[in-house]
């Protein structure tokens, strides 16, 4: 079922000078599991939840290494990142080959960026369903970009992309001034708060989440799930598990303690 005339082609304009084909690319995005990044002076964190198909399955990978000083997270469709996150890789080793350095982070984003342009511009071709979370470390600093299926590139000091993303925005915006100044353990700490916002109530755990980091001495690498776990069980961010005193309660309030769940799993998200 198509909206109207317009979305049956990427290089067709419509009246009000949209492209609906790049919009629904930008959709796909706002459906993939939640991908969260923040940065400091020195670090950079990677952070997502992992959702699987069914009971049955494992989860698809969601933060991938480009190199030593780079990493990527997505969210949208998997394959569409994979395929990109091979291409950054490439670029990586070529430059290093090339010019025998680490390829800076923002001349990898903008290659990138105009990778994703060429398919907004092309009747054979479609836009990436997919948007990455770039971070990493270089001469300048640490980084983080979200780059954008429409060719478009932002560079933050913290952002959240995905499903239910608004909720984890919402915590970012009121700690982001922070994060400059922040530890590595700090920057985790508040990794893990966020990714709680978009889990809408479920017990955050670390078969639920992934975390990466690069920084200054410290290469690209994806934390283990027992690392993980002991950092969740630190910072005392396991859930909202009814006290006893709760439980007690609970009879009493009937079902109006159930109540703000349903209005939480609607929130807003917009990129």
């Amino acid at each position: 079922m198509f909206r109207n005339q317009y979305d049956t082609d990427v290089t067709t304009w419509s009246p009000a000078g949209r492209l609906f084909q790049v919009e629904y690319a930008m959709e796909a995005v706002k459906q993939g599991s939640a991908a969260i990044g923040l940065r400091s002076k020195t670090h950079v964190v990677l952070a997502c939840v992992n959702k699987s198909t069914s009971e049955l399955s494992s989860h698809q990978k969601k933060i991938f290494k480009v190199d030593d000083h780079i990493g990527v997270s997505i969210a949208g469709l998997t394959a569409d990142g994979r395929v990109l996150s091979r291409y950054m890789r490439n670029e990586c080793i070529n430059y290093s080959y090339t010019y025998e350095s680490p390829l800076p982070v923002g001349r990898l984003v903008v290659q990138l960026a105009d990778k994703a342009q060429v398919c907004t511009q092309r009747s054979w071709k479609r836009p990436y369903g997919v948007g990455l979370l770039v971070g990493g470390l270089d001469e300048s600093g640490a980084h983080l970009y979200y780059n954008c299926p429409s060719g478009n590139y932002f560079e933050y000091q913290a952002f959240a992309i995905g499903s239910r993303s608004q909720a984890a925005k919402t915590y970012l915006e009121r700690k982001f001034e922070t994060f400059t100044d922040s530890s590595r353990d700090n920057l985790v700490k508040d990794a893990l708060f966020a990714l709680r916002e978009t889990l809408q109530g479920e017990k955050l755990t670390s078969s639920v989440c992934t975390i990466a980091v690069v920084g200054v001495g410290e290469a690209f690498h994806i934390l283990d799930q027992e690392t993980v776990q002991g950092l969740i069980n630190e910072f005392e961010i396991v859930g909202e598990e009814p006290t006893p005193a709760d439980e007690t309660a609970a009879p009493d309030q009937g079902s109006g303690a159930a109540a703000p769940g349903p209005s939480e799993d609607v929130a807003p998200m917009d990129i």
